[in-house]
């Protein structure tokens, strides 16, 4: 009877929840559409727009205006793409990633006391990308200036009323920012007051990164009038970043604080393009990034759910949930062991082997219906393609050792707060100011997603250029054991958890979706894709929805030793509207609960609307991630 009764009520709450009103209207548009983190941002994509550009001229304008705005991320940083071309038909990734510098070694790292690269500082640094991924899109794909698409950045760097959030977060880490002269001269502008940070309304300025964008315009127009094309144009902007002046003082400031970047590291990076990871689940074909990102992982269990009957367990009750943990957990057991960059690779990765269904087929066999299964390891996908896995003997080391003493962040150390507050205050304050995403679509086809991240607060700031430096050096691995794909390396891209998404229906758009937070990123967007294919909700009701975090992974960012990464098995985030009954069954299932008043992302997207020939944005209640459409 109790089991009969849970079920109906757990039915009644996907039908209620599938036709609820959403706190944030959805928006409409039958032109265009420009989400991302910050409202003025979205102002940035719209004011491209309305000037006759483009979706991948207003992502650009999108992301250049994020950056200057620090949500939460620099200049310096780095960008993943994915972009849907009309006039091909094709997917395209974009892979706009630093590399590690000369002299980022195993052994340089351990001989400093780490078991990872560091989480701040110079020596946390890859070379930036987003500068060289922004031209390189706007090039390929774009139809406006880089003049043009930078205007609003320009704008926001002379100047803009700071947003309390990103105010708040400088004040937090001041006493880290003070260790770089750089960084304290540009974000501390009342230093020696009690608050030196800027008050939340003020008119923060940046006159250092206002010069470096004035010349990257400079390098372009210059060209422009000496009868260059647009595409050299773009490139001499290009050459003078990597190249040029603008390199020669970027290197400077790293190295005199420390950092190993060198001039040649920057004029060797080349943004990649790539023809993105697919997999088909029930009709609709699911694009990610590669295996240099953990994308891959989301679309592996997507291949293992599509096992089960997901309606039928009901959203969100103790059997979905104990299915999808399980299933993210089989998927990031492989991202943990087998991702990396496939240039260095020491074999070719079974990438094909672990995105095919037999093998999803033999992990969803895994999956316990009774309880959590806490000895979840990387499996072996290489009979799936045909080959014989040379690691086999090297995973029975892998050390799967689950420490249940005591509790860890679900997020990155970089998105929580550095104050007393309890740990799901941080967590929740970090779902306020991480990472951001951008997504944009046009009338004429052109849908973007990106998730860019990198020199995010507190940050070092490289010389007198106003570019926050990245830290992703730290998403490196130093022992082999954990993962052979990803000991650092010169001149190798570390793998990241940052993961735009696409899907298409029937050959054409129909989802663009990203979200901030570290490893829980594929997370969300796995439960956001399930609630709008599954469940039936629309792209708001999705963005909204709740959904529960693992913590049975590998840490891909925070901590400097083993014991900060290092899986916690049946550590789950549920929404605090977690019915009682549900409750219970999971704590006899074995889980470890933790409880946060929103768990839904923050999750931007796009829906194209076929029937009515319109699109429908969607964009999370968590922060002040938003859009504009028309």
């Amino acid at each position: 009877m109790r089991k009969t009764l849970l079920t109906s009520v757990l039915l009644f709450t996907t039908v209620m929840l599938t036709a609820q009103a959403t706190q944030k209207p959805p928006l409409h548009g039958k032109n265009w559409m420009a989400i991302t983190g910050k409202p003025l941002a979205a102002t940035a994509g719209s004011m491209v727009f309305q000037q006759g550009g483009n979706a991948v001229d207003a992502a650009c304008a999108m992301l250049a205006a994020t950056c200057t705005m620090w949500d939460v991320l620099s200049w310096g940083g780095e960008t993943q793409a994915i972009i849907y071309n009309p006039k091909t038909g094709k997917v395209i990734g974009i892979n706009a990633l630093g590399v590690a510098p000369t002299g980022a070694t195993p052994e340089f790292f351990k001989s400093k006391g780490y078991q990872f690269p560091p989480e701040y500082g110079p020596l946390a640094a890859v070379t930036p990308g987003t500068v060289g991924g922004i031209i390189h899109m706007l090039s390929e794909y774009g139809t406006m200036s880089l003049k043009q698409v930078l205007a609003p950045a320009m704008d926001l760097a002379a100047g803009y009323p700071i947003d309390a959030q990103t105010a708040n977060s400088i004040e937090r880490g001041k006493e880290r920012i003070k260790q770089w002269p750089y960084s304290k001269k540009v974000l501390l502008p009342h230093l020696g007051q009690k608050r030196e940070a800027p008050e939340a309304g003020e008119i923060f300025v940046q006159q250092d990164l206002l010069n470096t964008l004035k010349k990257l315009v400079e390098a372009e127009q210059t060209a422009l009038k000496n009868k260059k094309t647009r595409k050299q144009a773009l490139q001499a902007a290009y050459d003078r970043f990597y190249k040029g002046d603008i390199a020669d003082e970027f290197v400077r400031g790293a190295q005199e604080q420390g950092g190993l970047i060198t001039k040649e590291d920057l004029a060797n990076w080349k943004v990649k393009e790539e023809v993105p990871s697919m997999i088909n689940y029930k009709g609709i074909d699911v694009y990610k990034l590669t295996q240099w990102t953990q994308g891959p992982s989301m679309l592996q269990a997507l291949n293992i759910v599509e096992n089960f009957d997901l309606k039928k367990m009901g959203y969100n009750s103790p059997q979905y949930i104990n299915t999808i943990y399980q299933s993210m957990s089989l998927a990031f057991a492989d991202r943990d062991f087998y991702y990396g960059d496939p240039a260095f690779a020491p074999t070719p990765q079974p990438m094909s082997g672990l995105l095919s269904k037999g093998y999803a087929k033999q992990r969803a066999a895994l999956i316990n219906p009774e309880k959590n299964n806490a000895l979840i390891t990387p499996g072996d996908p290489y009979p799936f393609e045909g080959r014989t896995n040379p690691y086999n003997e090297q995973i029975k080391q892998w050390n799967l050792e689950m420490d249940s003493t005591g509790k860890r962040n679900f997020v990155p150390a970089h998105d929580s707060t550095v104050t007393a507050k309890a740990e799901l205050e941080a967590y929740m304050d970090r779902l306020w100011r991480g990472t951001t995403s951008v997504e944009a679509a046009d009338k004429d086809g052109w849908v973007v997603s990106i998730t860019p991240s990198g020199g995010w607060l507190p940050a070092t700031i490289a010389g007198n250029t106003g570019i926050g430096m990245s830290q992703r050096m730290q998403s490196f691995v130093l022992d082999p054991v954990i993962n052979p794909f990803n000991v650092v390396a010169p001149g190798k891209r570390p793998r990241v958890t940052l993961t735009p998404s696409m899907a298409l229906k029937d050959g054409k758009p129909y989802l663009s979706f990203a979200v901030q937070g570290g490893d829980t990123q594929d997370q969300n967007l796995l439960q956001f894709f399930l609630n709008m294919v599954e469940f039936g909700m629309t792209v708001q009701q999705a963005s909204e929805a709740e959904n529960i975090n693992t913590n049975q992974l590998w840490l891909s960012l925070g901590g400097t030793k083993m014991k900060d990464r290092k899986p916690r098995a049946g550590d789950l985030l549920l929404s605090a509207r977690t019915p009682e009954p549900t409750r219970e069954a999971l704590k006899k299932m074995g889980y470890k609960l933790s409880f946060g008043q929103r768990t839904s992302g923050p999750i931007n997207a796009i829906f194209i609307d076929r029937k009515h020939n319109s699109l429908w944005g969607g964009s999370s209640n968590n922060g002040e991630d938003y859009g504009i459409g028309w």
